[in-house]
């Protein structure tokens, strides 16, 4: 979420600033509430110091006139307070001054507390209307309104040219027996499969290998993670109430299926400190992952490319705001380490301001290129959010011991999408019998190096 403070301070920045991501943000509305919210708090916390105020004189009065005088002294010889002895004569009177006032302080207190309850609507309609917005992009983010201005950064190898016509893994996960698209569409609808025999060993042994990879190599701390979340959770991350349409929810607990293990990971520290000496926080997930998010008509319709329920493993950090993109750029190196290690022409984008993620200040993303698919193919997606996660969420850290907390940044990465890297294996290492070749990575986790072409029994 952003900073009301920031939007105050520079209005027509923040303005230009997501427009660049086809935003037209109600700048005026929010400075509007928040000034009546302000105005609402200043005026009651005076009414709140003059009802003390008030309060105080009452009980002095009262006090003065339910005392008896007391005897002083004055050269040598006792007598009555003046101001004591008057009062008990007018001790009616300053009852019903008290009286009076107390009346008085009642009014007081009841304009206090509308005011106070103005205060907190302004407020909330302000933060409703906050949660809309997205992050701010860094000011090295290429401009762009969509995918067609991101930009090509670097790249590794050439696209490898087979002496064969590859085919598409839609075809050869068929024809392998490892990916039956008919009963999946029958179990659960439309951009949903199942997978058999080789396929799900093959997608259970790149989960292995790349927790491992990322916690022995890369310094994460592996996570066991729920696969609903409460809304708070969800809002915390960024996800509702924007893209709320994208997801899938249960009515009556209002629980959430999570789109990535981003979401859950971003609430384990909801409305908490972290202790000082403690960042980086590194961890890394294997989750389900839901999407309800309609393709373009005609768009990615075959295949595992985009579906609905998907598996994958996801990296996550908590940083100081100092070193958040230098913390990007090896976390962009962690996910393409899985590339190199799995033989993968790969290149790494930057994406422009109108192709980026809701919560995201700056992304790279990576892709491989699948062969028979002829596309280069997203397989991780990584984040700078900055402190807009942390700010939804109340997550704070201390840079030091008895330091005042702070909002750290938090970033994520897929480390990878599971269904593109499987179509990447499928298409890269095919051969002309139609069998697949096992990354070498992976066999001690498969158990085989080849999936046997059709004719073989594979199931």
């Amino acid at each position: 979420m952003l900073s009301i403070e920031h939007i105050r301070e520079h209005p027509d920045e923040v303005r230009r600033s997501l427009q660049t991501r086809g935003e037209e943000p109600p700048i005026s509305q929010l400075l509007n509430l928040d000034t009546q919210r302000r105005r609402a708090l200043t005026r009651s916390g005076e009414l709140r110091a003059q009802h003390k105020k008030l309060t105080s004189e009452i009980g002095r009065l009262f006090a003065m006139a339910g005392r008896e005088p007391v005897p002083t002294m004055r050269d040598g010889r006792p007598i009555l307070d003046e101001e004591l002895t008057s009062a008990q004569r007018h001790s009616k009177n300053l009852v019903q001054q008290g009286r009076d006032l107390g009346e008085e302080t009642r009014q007081i207190k009841r304009d206090a507390d509308n005011l106070e309850e103005q205060a907190q609507k302004f407020g909330q309609e302000l933060r409703k209307i906050l949660l809309e917005l997205p992050n701010l992009p860094q000011a090295d983010v290429p401009v762009g309104e969509d995918e067609s201005g991101s930009i090509v950064i670097r790249q590794n190898g050439e696209p490898p040219v087979l002496d064969f016509t590859p085919k598409p893994h839609w075809d050869l996960g068929e024809e392998l027996g490892i990916i039956d698209f008919e009963r999946g569409t029958k179990l659960a609808g439309s951009r949903f499969y199942t997978m058999l025999g080789y396929g799900p060993k093959l997608e259970r042994a790149l989960i292995a290998w790349m927790l491992d990879f990322h916690s022995n190599d890369h310094g994460y701390t592996e996570v066991s993670l729920p696969a609903v979340v409460k809304r708070e959770i969800m809002e915390g991350s960024g996800n509702l109430p924007k893209f709320a349409d994208n997801l899938y929810h249960d009515d009556e607990d209002d629980l959430w299926l999570i789109p990535t293990a981003e979401v859950p990971i971003t609430g384990l520290y909801r409305d908490e400190i972290i202790p000082a000496n403690t960042l980086p926080l590194k961890f890394v997930a294997q989750t389900p992952c839901f999407r309800r998010e309609k393709a373009s008509a005609g768009r990615d319709t075959r295949g595992i490319k985009r579906v609905h329920q998907f598996n994958k493993v996801e990296m996550y950090q908590f940083v100081d705001p100092e070193t958040s993109n230098r913390e990007l750029e090896q976390l962009v190196d962690d996910a393409e380490d899985v590339c190199r290690k799995l033989g993968f022409t790969y290149r790494v984008l930057q994406l422009c301001t109108g192709d980026m993620g809701f919560a995201s200040s700056k992304t790279y993303d990576i892709e491989v290129w699948a062969p028979g698919c002829q596309e280069w193919l997203e397989v991780s997606s990584c984040s700078n959010c900055t402190d807009f996660q942390a700010r939804r969420s109340n997550i704070r850290y201390r840079a030091e011991e008895g330091g005042r907390p702070r909002l750290p940044h938090t970033l994520n990465g897929s480390g990878l999408a599971l269904p593109r890297v499987i179509i990447a294996i499928l298409e890269n290492n095919q051969q002309p019998d139609g069998s697949v070749v096992i990354p070498e990575v992976l066999r001690p986790y498969t158990g085989f190096d080849i999936i046997p072409a059709a004719k073989a029994d594979s199931r």
